[in-house]
């Protein structure tokens, strides 16, 4: 005989408890969705915001993804060692470069938001478009009110 399942007690209320499982479920398949690819989470995120924000300089991506600059110094290398990505000189401004997507860059970054699109609506299957908008817009103001890093 099997026993039963142990309570939860306070768990099931606790907004924590409950990222912590959907964070499982979302980014873990993510992961595994993308990693074919040879891409990360953190090197999709920064390639849509290039691709968002081409010509953008290394410490304005930093600040958009809330990362210090040395960690975008790497994930930078990292894209442009793969061929993804490009520094190019700023007009007017030696100190920093504009980093733009090279065409295979575009090109991955196309199919990449397929897949993740894709991924995002099987785990989003047991809600209805306006239970999907309202997860993401409370989401975001939790995030929105969080001091920047």
């Amino acid at each position: 005989m099997t026993p039963p399942d142990p309570r939860l007690g306070i768990l099931p209320g606790l907004l924590g408890y409950q990222l912590r499982h959907a964070n499982l479920a979302v980014v873990g398949g993510f992961a595994e969705r993308i990693a074919p690819f040879g891409v990360t989470a953190a090197q999709f995120g920064l390639l849509v915001l290039i691709g968002a924000n081409p010509g953008a300089s290394q410490a304005a991506l930093a600040r958009a993804f809330r990362a210090n600059r040395s960690v975008m110094v790497r994930l930078i290398d990292r894209l442009e060692q793969a061929g993804l990505v490009e520094r190019r000189a700023r007009p007017g401004d030696r100190r920093s470069n504009a980093i733009v997507l090279t065409g295979q860059g575009a090109a991955l970054l196309e199919r990449l938001t397929e897949e993740v699109r894709a991924h995002e609506d099987a785990v989003t299957a047991c809600l209805d478009a306006e239970e999907t908008e309202t997860l993401l817009a409370l989401l975001r103001r939790i995030n929105d009110a969080r001091p920047a890093d």
